[in-house]
């Protein structure tokens, strides 16, 4: 089996991820809206990473969600089939119920591809009601951040 994006490293977490063919526009470049996809996908990976387990599991056993508030990119390459590139997550700002994933892809060669800002906001299961972020999440979170947050 060939996976196309796994985890390289837990502290500072990073995902290498290989850039699909069904990814990319026909001249070859990934289409814009799959670098979100890559983003939360990201994500994902760093919470199953925090948590030990299947991140939606997790959140289904603590009942609390995480969906995004808010997602900035930055982006300086574009990218191309077959190509490998590597994302560095890092926690940014932490408030009472949102907090930032920092994110900087580079290519193999150290180039930034993009940087992002992941910014979800903490919510009971299932409802649309904002809560404070859990307090054993909360701890998972200052492990991996950084003071050079925006």
């Amino acid at each position: 089996m060939i996976s196309t994006e796994h985890v390289i490293s837990e502290l500072p977490f990073t995902v290498r991820r290989t850039v699909k063919w069904g990814q990319c526009d026909p001249a070859g470049v990934v289409y814009t809206v799959v670098f979100a996809e890559y983003v939360i996908s990201t994500a994902e990976l760093f919470y199953g990473c925090l948590f030990g387990q299947g991140p939606q599991q997790a959140k289904d056993k603590y009942q609390f969600g995480t969906p995004t508030r808010g997602l900035t990119f930055d982006f300086r390459k574009s990218l191309r089939p077959d190509q490998q590139f590597d994302t560095e997550v890092r926690v940014g700002r932490i408030g009472t119920s949102t907090y930032q994933l920092l994110m900087h892809a580079r290519d193999l060669e150290g180039d930034t591809v993009f940087t992002a800002c992941l910014t979800p906001i903490c919510i009971v299961r299932g409802q649309r009601e904002s809560i404070p972020i859990p307090e054993y999440f909360q701890e998972k979170l200052k492990a991996h951040q950084t003071f050079d947050a925006p």
